[in-house]
């Protein structure tokens, strides 16, 4: 198997070492590329050919994210985001990266002695590894994601809204997920009827700083959900990160440590099996791009409740992996593209918010 060809853009010389010893280390991997500045790294991109990229946030001159876009722009290449989960700035500008093009975000390795080196040095490996298999476009301002990138295939019809009134909605989003969740849920008004109940992957360290950010950007308060807070209409709860988010009876939060699904902690498919559940047809879910299979199955079990369910269409998904896992399940009432899915969910929540 030819191993895939890695640029480290890194301004630390410590880290970049660091980073250039843990990829050395895979035999899956081959470094092509070592670079300190944004600017370096454009300037050297057509000559090395990287299947993938390993991104600093703060560099000198161009920052990381200023980086992202314009290799997003002019060449496009799947970026993984290195980041110091701890720094409030550095997690902004890593989410807006990922807003830009980047299609993950991994935490920065610190010493080889440190405690947690090994396992933060395998997440690298394995970021790099699978990111650098993502198809990815060229890519217009933020705000222009997928402008121009519907496709010629038919969208399934909307469903009809349901006679019971629908009482919440969950989300489900991995590979991706950050843009998409901000398009979907910016969209949705303040007055928004239901509570929101969101499960990104997404390594734990960043899941503050994520939902943070998200509330940055949408007009919802958004916030990390507690154990045994009660979910309240017009508030988005992000599962926290390494523990699942399932919703209880009186629409009370339950954040456990339970096994992972899928191979997911949290996982989707917790959190939409407990709206079948608890909601039943009341319910709304949204699977949108991913890797893998997680919450197609569960998304099966809401349909078979009676729940409306929907799945992202292929031809604005980053990864096309969970959406069409609940699609061929026959999971999905509704396939829409995701400048579409918050009008679909506005109409089902409240029939009157749209003509």
């Amino acid at each position: 198997m030819t191993p895939v060809r890695v640029m480290l853009v890194e301004d630390s010389l410590v880290v970049r070492e660091l980073l250039r010893y843990i990829v050395s280390r895979d035999p899956r991997l081959e470094l092509v590329a070592a670079v300190a500045s944004g600017e370096e790294a454009i300037a050297s991109l057509q000559a090395v050919r990287p299947d993938v990229i390993s991104m600093d946030i703060r560099l000198p001159g161009i920052d990381g994210l200023e980086t992202t876009r314009r290799i997003m722009a002019e060449h496009p290449t799947p970026i993984v985001v290195v980041a110091d989960a701890v720094e409030d700035s550095s997690l902004r500008i890593s989410m807006n990266a990922l807003r830009a093009g980047a299609l993950s975000v991994v935490e920065k390795p610190v010493a080889t002695t440190h405690a947690g080196y090994e396992a933060v040095a395998g997440e690298i490996c394995t970021q790099l590894r699978i990111m650098a298999q993502v198809p990815v476009i060229r890519r217009r301002p933020i705000g222009t994601e997928w402008a121009g990138r519907t496709s010629a295939a038919s969208f399934a019809p909307p469903a009809e809204p349901a006679g019971q009134a629908p009482s919440l909605l969950a989300i489900g989003a991995s590979t991706g997920g950050p843009p998409a969740l901000a398009r979907v849920i910016g969209a949705l008004p303040k007055t928004f009827p239901l509570p929101v109940l969101v499960v990104q992957h997404m390594g734990a360290a960043f899941m503050e700083g994520f939902a943070n950010w998200l509330d940055s950007v949408v007009a919802l308060p958004v916030s990390l959900a507690q154990d045994g807070e009660r979910a309240e209409a017009g508030r988005v709860y992000v599962a926290p990160g390494d523990r699942h988010l399932e919703i209880g009876t009186g629409r009370v939060l339950r954040v456990v440590g339970t096994d992972p699904v899928s191979g997911q902690r949290p996982a989707a498919t917790v959190l939409f099996r407990s709206l079948a559940r608890q909601a039943g047809a009341s319910g709304i879910g949204v699977l949108l791009t991913g890797m893998g299979e997680d919450g197609a199955i569960g998304l099966a079990d809401m349909h078979r409740a009676g729940a409306q369910t929907v799945a992202e269409h292929e031809s604005t998904a980053v990864v096309y992996g969970m959406p069409a896992a609940a699609v061929r399940l026959g999971a999905a009432r509704a396939i829409l593209p995701l400048d579409r899915i918050a009008d679909h969910v506005l109409r089902l929540a409240d029939p009157g918010v749209r003509p």
